[in-house]
């Protein structure tokens, strides 16, 4: 058996023998999930960023760029090599690094003695060995998330006494302090190309022309809709002798097409970073089509998408490096939320965080979290519910008082008998509302009946549960005699009256559902006039 563009992956399959003994050629997901209900065959779903990752690093590998990865820990001497005089105002938005120093523990007569209280009398070469394992951890001969095993398998205990006379009698571990280092996570892809090209320099001749696709971190003021502390560059190079603006402006436009971009213009950018030669710094502006008329600044259809320069000679002689090199970059999250059509880059990047976005459910997501809460399990059950519903549908105008066999049988040596009743004078066997459907309309769960008000929400199959008030309460006469027959009661009755709540009527939601309806302040409105009423007989044969 084949697997059709559907995509399908056999080892997704809880019974996928029963499915491959079909005998079919190919089998979609469609037919799997109508002939196995149980299984779950679905698509995953790429974040939106992860998706454009992928797209430019494809882009760029059909440019012929050579993907690279470049450093992401930076010393700040680095950034003083690229940036001379302005590498102060540089580092100052750089996070740095620090990490605990390993104190230097001793171990004194009295803390032997509190060691041999908690370990348990343990004997002096015990006692030597936790010495040299904490004198070891000190030099860094063992790690930190080695020493209590380490002290635990050379003297032969526990973990967990270890841990306790780490606790108990060595303080220093918990007095310690995060000591800085001169390291820095990488602000900008520059700080790695820099690094990088030096070194392959030195083992091959140029042309070169690299892409690098990862995090930077920018220890910003503030995180708003625009920028975030970690954001992701698309970074390219071409180092070569002839290597000229020109070459930024082909890179630039030949990557941004592949993304929908139609026209170009290029500007001198102001910043003027003094790792690139004069004049050479460009912002390029692109066209897309699909900005026109947004609610966002760029609704004339132009954004600052990239920019690019050449490297200056001064920077790039600070690493041994000869020869001209052009550098473009964009930011990934610019991109996606022009490709996803997103206003806010935190709900664009973290959707489910709660303070960056608003939650957001289908009427169709909703609709398959209402179900019918008790159901009746044996096959004798099943066939009274059903039952009941035939009787219900075929007699629900009928003037009472009235009663209407609904099922006769035999569960082990009981012979149950079964109607559906209306002893009181006047009225119908079912109350009007015993065919309401419940419905999600709009993010409200509601009880409708057919009819042409409710027309437009009845044709929306996807928000339809197909759950009647009628089928859940048959299913709960169902289940309440089945629970008779094992209680040895002789009668049951259920009845169904005014239906105020989901509950009343065997209906149940998932507790999902609930906090998306209270916190949206959306209504449950599951309510009507049911008036039904199920009688049982159990008696012995």
């Amino acid at each position: 058996m084949k697997f059709d563009p559907d995509n399908i992956k056999k080892e997704a399959l809880e019974d996928f023998d029963a499915a491959w003994n079909q005998g079919k050629e190919y089998i979609t997901k469609t037919e799997l999930n109508e002939q196995y209900p149980h299984m779950t065959i679905k698509y995953g779903k790429a974040h939106p960023v992860y998706d454009t990752i992928s797209r430019l690093r494809e882009a760029y590998l059909r440019m012929g760029f050579e993907e690279m990865m470049n450093p992401i820990i930076v010393d700040e001497r680095e950034v003083h090599r690229q940036f001379s005089h302005e590498a102060l105002a540089v580092l100052d938005r750089c996070f740095y690094l620090s990490g605990l120093p390993r104190p230097n523990v001793g171990i004194s007569e009295e803390r032997i003695g509190s060691i041999r209280r908690i370990l348990g009398n343990i004997d002096d070469n015990s006692i030597e060995t936790i010495r040299k394992i904490l004198h070891a951890y000190k030099k860094g001969d063992v790690e930190g998330d080695d020493l209590v095993t380490e002290i635990a398998d050379n003297i032969g205990i526990s973990d967990s006494l270890v841990v306790e006379m780490i606790e108990q009698v060595f303080p220093e571990f918990k007095q310690l302090t995060p000591l800085p280092t001169k390291k820095t996570l990488r602000s900008h892809m520059t700080s790695g190309w820099f690094i990088s090209l030096a070194s392959v320099v030195e083992r091959e001749e140029p042309p070169f022309t690299f892409f690098s696709i990862d995090r930077c971190f920018r220890r910003e003021q503030d995180e708003d809709a625009a920028r975030l502390m970690t954001y992701h560059s698309a970074s390219c190079v071409i180092m070569d002798e002839n290597v000229t603006v020109d070459h930024g402006k082909a890179v630039s436009q030949a990557l941004l097409s592949q993304f929908g971009f139609e026209k170009f213009m290029f500007r001198a950018d102001e910043k003027r970073s003094k790792y690139y030669v004069p004049d050479t710094q460009i912002e390029v502006f692109a066209y897309h089509p699909d900005l026109v008329g947004s609610k966002t600044k760029y609704s004339d259809g132009w954004i600052e998408i990239a920019t690019f320069g050449i490297y200056s000679p001064t920077a790039l002689a600070q690493y041994g490096i000869p020869y001209p090199v052009m550098n473009l970059g964009l930011g990934v999250e610019r991109l996606a939320m022009i490709l996803y059509d997103a206003t806010d880059i935190r709900s664009l990047t973290y959707p489910q965080i709660p303070q960056y976005t608003e939650w957001k459910m289908s009427d169709n997501e909703l609709a398959r979290m209402i179900y019918v809460d008790k159901v009746p399990e044996s096959s004798p059950g099943k066939e009274m519910a059903k039952a009941i519903t035939a009787v219900c549908e075929k007699y629900a105008t009928y003037t009472s008082p009235c009663e209407f066999t609904a099922w006769e049988g035999s569960v082990g040596n009981r012979r149950i008998r079964v109607w559906v009743i209306e002893p009181e004078e006047g009225t119908k066997l079912c109350g009007p509302a015993v065919f309401n459907e419940i419905v999600v309309h709009n993010s409200d769960i509601v009880g409708i009946p057919e009819n042409k008000k409710w027309k437009e929400v009845l044709e929306n199959h996807s928000a339809r549960t197909g759950v009647r008030f009628l089928d859940a309460f048959a299913a709960m006469a169902a289940k309440e005699i089945e629970n008779a027959v094992l209680n040895d009661e002789k009668t049951v009755e259920t009845r169904a009256r005014i239906v105020k709540v989901p509950s009343e009527i065997n209906i149940r939601l998932e507790p999902l559902a609930q906090r998306y309806i209270t916190s949206n302040k959306k209504k449950i409105d599951i309510r009507g006039p049911v008036f039904t009423t199920v009688r049982a007989i159990i008696e012995e044969q």
